[in-house]
């Protein structure tokens, strides 16, 4: 039997507020849909390593993340996690291709899951790789930031309202790279959106907040 991809059930301390998590499911593509405020990035930080629960359970894939019963809890870096928030958050002195290449270069060979000219191409890169980031628009800019998750080849993809900071047409344009990822990838993915038709068009299963 496969194990779920996402089998976590947690609680966290939001300052004098609990969240109590039970996220279950063995989609590829799971939506996490509230308004602002209900905790959706404090959830995708615990998976992360960020923040710790109080108590719970994470497993990612069949790995266990977090287990405060049995005194587990991994570093970031071994969780390997691809983050892209809504700001991009490039490294401003470094060009497209070293932001592309930071995350790649940081792993072991083995580790590596696809070739930077792949990941370039397919999100349409070519012609952006020798740009500085203040040069970039703000669709430019996510599919950078897209780029240097994948290239990470993360256990899992945590997206945090990736596009929420993009206008309606720039948005149009940069969905299709989304589902594109989605459909060649085979990297599970937590969403997080406050927009109900954006999730829905990428999310198998969505998660109300």
């Amino acid at each position: 039997m496969q194990p779920l991809l996402f089998a976590c059930q947690f609680s966290l301390k939001l300052g004098k507020k609990q969240l109590n998590v039970n996220l279950q499911s063995e989609q590829s593509v799971v939506g996490l849909f509230g308004v602002s405020g209900s905790g959706k990035t404090s959830i995708l930080h615990a998976i992360a390593g960020i923040h710790t629960p109080i108590f719970g359970k994470i497993d990612i894939n069949g790995q266990t993340w977090f287990d405060f019963d049995k005194k587990i809890n991994l570093p970031i870096q071994q969780r390997r996690v691809g983050l892209v928030f809504q700001d991009a958050q490039l490294f401003p002195h470094k060009n497209v291709m070293d932001n592309l290449l930071f995350g790649y270069r940081n792993i072991s060979e083995q580790d590596r899951r696809f070739d930077p000219n792949t990941i370039i191409n397919l999100l349409k890169l070519n012609d952006l790789t020798e740009r500085m980031p203040t040069k970039l628009s703000g669709g430019e800019k996510q599919r950078v930031a897209l780029g240097r998750a994948l290239l990470y080849s993360p256990n899992v993809l945590l997206l945090d309202e990736p596009l929420s900071a993009l206008d309606s047409i720039h948005k149009a344009e940069i969905l299709p790279f989304f589902q594109q990822i989605i459909a060649t990838s085979n990297i599970p993915m937590l969403y997080v959106s406050h927009d109900k038709g954006e999730i829905e068009q990428l999310a198998s299963e969505i998660y109300f907040l």
